[in-house]
């Protein structure tokens, strides 16, 4: 019965998926913020699906914590269903992400719609300049910045080695780190296509100030890392494992 009905919502995630792909070129001579309310649309609707279809419900702890100016996210990445969940909870972003996911197609071109920092991970020291650089812009026309420091999903129980793009944005630019953590993948495990029934919990941190020149991107690091250890750790009930990716070895 599971397997039906994630097929079933499979089913729908990619029908919506082209659907919004359409939309998204449609409207993309509007101004970015109504463009995004409208692109954005795709992601309540499969959280919707999410529920209806395979059980799966949120809580959000920690609402009152988003504040008014825009931020750096520094999101755990344990599933894909953060990146539906983000565009329902916080003001419109942008994500920095690997260029290869705007070549996916009707995926791909929904995203670009929405002016994502797209970099190439190999490019070292350009791709950092490159999110510095992208990301002032953004956040100055008041856009939020989502950065996933541990660069790629990680299985439930696990947390992965930060890069530094996200706190080096963050000191950089003296824009405020919002840390968010969740335990999404044990209702939609990484490379899973089964979705397990559940209430999936996530967590907003306080904001974190930046604008203090003597903060090193290094010690930010070590900060939200810190942070998301210990929420994890109370959402799953044990520490997770630090893992380290075959690239990075």
């Amino acid at each position: 019965m599971l397997f039906i009905r994630s097929l079933v919502f499979a089913g729908m995630h990619v029908i919506t998926a082209v659907l919004f792909s359409i939309i998204s070129f449609i409207v993309w001579p509007l101004p970015f913020r109504l463009r995004y309310k409208l692109v954005s649309q795709w992601a309540i609707i499969n959280l919707w699906l999410l529920d209806k279809i395979c059980g799966i419900r949120y809580q959000v702890e920690g609402l009152e914590k988003i504040p008014d100016e825009p931020c750096i996210i520094m999101c755990k990445h344990q599933s894909s269903w953060e990146t539906l969940a983000l565009q329902a909870v916080f003001p419109p972003q942008v994500w920095v992400l690997k260029r290869e996911l705007l070549w996916i197609p009707f995926f791909g071109w929904g995203l670009a719609s929405l002016k994502p920092i797209a970099i190439d991970r190999s490019a070292g020291r350009k791709a950092l300049n490159q999110v510095v650089e992208q990301g002032r812009e953004r956040l100055s026309s008041g856009a939020w910045v989502v950065i996933f420091p541990e660069g790629t999903r990680i299985p439930a129980g696990k947390i992965g080695k930060f890069g530094m793009g996200g706190a080096f944005l963050a000191v950089e630019t003296g824009y405020p780190v919002v840390p968010v953590a969740h335990d999404a993948g044990k209702s939609w495990p990484k490379h899973g296509f089964v979705k397990h029934p559940g209430v999936i919990k996530l967590v907003i941190g306080d904001k974190i100030a930046t604008d203090d020149k003597k903060t090193k991107a290094s010690t930010l690091n070590k900060c939200v890392f810190q942070w998301m250890e210990e929420e994890m750790t109370r959402l799953e009930g044990s520490k997770p494992t630090l893992t380290v990716l075959k690239e990075e070895k």
